[in-house]
């Protein structure tokens, strides 16, 4: 049976998914231009055609049981040393994200993290510390506001990389 790869996350708007996707491919991140800029829910994780259909039930259920939010991009963090990432930071929407990506991380999206989670737009990944330190430095003044309405589920093809598959849309935001 096949299986296949998928994440679940927030998709950063235009015109700043762009941006920050086509900054990464400057500094010379290889995967940049296979990887939407984004917020991750869940890491990659593998299923079988049954599971996707699980999965999707799971996420329809998960969109309707959390409203719309806003999302304060600003400035930038690191995950050295344990990690070679550079982000842009949530400076509003983060406990929403943990919320969605706690709900999202249950029954047959169940996973065990490496790392706790934290809410972040990755600008820079696997780079030498020069180029971690320039995109560190680069987008520190970083800033933009959008509304979250939904989120994707992403499938990855070798080839084309991550592709959202699918969008959940979440109950309006209270006014």
């Amino acid at each position: 049976m096949p299986v296949s790869t998928i994440g679940v996350a927030v998709a950063i708007p235009q015109p700043w998914a762009s941006d920050l996707q086509d900054y990464r491919a400057a500094l010379g991140d290889e995967t940049a231009t296979k990887i939407p800029t984004h917020i991750t829910l869940i890491p990659p994780v593998q299923v079988s055609p049954a599971g996707y259909a699980a999965c999707e039930r799971h996420l329809l259920d998960v969109a309707e049981a959390h409203r719309g939010f806003t999302v304060h991009l600003r400035g930038t963090g690191t995950f050295r040393p344990v990690s070679p990432v550079v982000f842009v930071a949530l400076a509003r929407g983060i406990s929403e994200c943990e919320r969605l990506a706690e709900d999202v991380r249950q029954g047959p999206l169940e996973v065990d993290l490496t790392y706790p989670f934290h809410p972040h737009v990755t600008i820079a990944h696997h780079l030498d510390d020069p180029r971690l330190d320039r995109a560190f430095d680069d987008l520190a003044g970083f800033e933009c506001v959008f509304d979250v309405t939904e989120f994707h589920l992403y499938c990855h093809d070798v080839d084309s990389g991550w592709r959202p598959d699918r969008a959940f849309p979440l109950r309006p935001a209270e006014a």
